[in-house]
């Protein structure tokens, strides 16, 4: 079967030129991306003529008012650029709900989730713990955009849910991550035939344009790393890394007290992600439901997203002081969290089509069930019973 076009994956038939075939942006859209690429053009300057990509990225997706999850306009769902899981089906929040509802036998029946998109999982998931007998006693959300932070509070209002802007100092519970590692900025790089570039950007007349310079120390220890592992990669490979992924899990091992992490999102272990046939990385963008590789083109306007080095995250953790509890893709993560027998209980023996089709994307090796990874990381637990019984990874990580 082939992919699926609104889910995070391959383009549908190609990364097009910029533009090509897709809806031009209405003009408050076109507006909005002038403004930013007016910001990003001051930035390049004041900077001395480039700047990395994550800076740019970090512009593109946050910049306060202008950057693409920090601006109004329809992002999630079938009228917006892509869909997550959440959107997908509730069957996916109530599997989620399975080891949910085992932490909070042992932890308080807290949750953290961040960048919690339309609000549709932490919707499903409380209704489903109060199913479930064991609903949750508070529910914090960490969310940078105030656009989205405005539905998920007209959505959750009868829920007992609190928005934080900060990491609260001493956590116990459940912290959520869906799809937010690879919304994080990330660096290019290429490897030369003697030494590695870093892709960055730079202002040429009126549009944006890459530029290359040789790579920091920061930048050439990360890629001795990826090469101990993934091998020694051919002059022309480029892809990227995202060292702010290991802040990231260093500021949730420092405030969780004890708890379960589960991320999910699309990745791979290291040795797979830096795939000598994985050439020009994994970097995506998404613009009304059509994938392109051409991040640079109406900043604002495109989600910009790439995959997960799950191997980084796991060592990150580790050295954090985290525990790896597994690591799997979602395929078998939801079917050993119950996610069938919630489809029985739900719709009978013979489900409608509908139901049986959003089930298929979120299993199918072909769309999400493969493509999109969990792993678990966790402090003062024990080891079973997180959803990773049959089919663990971690061995590959």
């Amino acid at each position: 079967m082939s992919q699926d076009p609104l889910s995070r994956t391959t383009p549908r038939a190609g990364p097009p030129a910029p533009g090509a075939g897709m809806p031009p942006p209405d003009a408050a859209g076109q507006a909005r991306s002038d403004a930013l690429l007016a910001h990003i053009q001051a930035r390049i300057a004041v900077a001395g003529g480039w700047i990395s990509f994550a800076d740019y990225m970090q512009m593109a997706l946050y910049e306060p008012g202008l950057g693409y999850y920090d601006a109004r306009g329809n992002k999630f769902g079938a009228q917006g650029d892509f869909v997550t899981a959440p959107e997908i089906s509730p069957l996916f929040a109530q599997a989620l709900a399975a080891p949910v509802a085992r932490a909070f036998g042992t932890l308080p029946a807290q949750v953290l989730e961040f960048g919690a998109g339309t609000g549709a999982l932490a919707h499903d998931l409380l209704h489903d713990l109060e199913r479930r007998g064991c609903p949750a006693e508070q529910y914090w959300i960490v969310e940078v955009s105030a656009d989205l932070r405005a539905r998920q509070q007209e959505r959750l209002a009868a829920y007992p849910v609190r928005w934080l802007d900060h990491l609260p100092a001493d956590f116990g519970g459940v912290v959520i991550a869906n799809e937010v590692l690879d919304v994080l900025p990330v660096q290019l790089f290429v490897r030369g035939a003697a030494d590695v570039q870093e892709r960055g950007v730079a202002a040429d007349g009126g549009a944006l344009r890459f530029a290359g310079r040789a790579a920091g120390p920061d930048l050439c220890h990360s890629m001795s790393a990826i090469e101990s592992a993934a091998g020694a990669l051919p002059p022309g490979y480029g892809s990227e890394l995202c060292p702010l992924a290991d802040a990231w899990i260093a500021a949730i091992a420092a405030c969780l007290r004890r708890g379960l992490v589960l991320l999910l999102d699309y990745g791979f272990p290291r040795h797979e992600y830096y795939h000598p046939q994985r050439a020009m990385g994994t970097l995506m963008c998404h613009y009304r439901q059509h994938a392109h590789a051409e991040p640079l083109w109406l900043p604002g306007l495109n989600d910009i997203t790439a995959h997960v080095d799950f191997t980084a995250v796991a060592q990150s953790a580790r050295a954090a002081g985290l525990d790896l509890l597994g690591y799997t893709s979602q395929a078998h993560f939801l079917m050993n969290c119950g996610i069938l027998d919630r489809l029985v209980a739900r719709h009978g023996s013979v489900p409608e089509a509908a139901t049986t089709g959003a089930l298929q994307r979120l299993l199918s090796e072909a769309e999400m069930g493969e493509l999109v990874k969990v792993m678990a990381l966790g402090r003062g637990l024990d080891e079973g019973g997180w959803g990773f019984d049959r089919g663990d990874r971690r061995h590959r990580l």
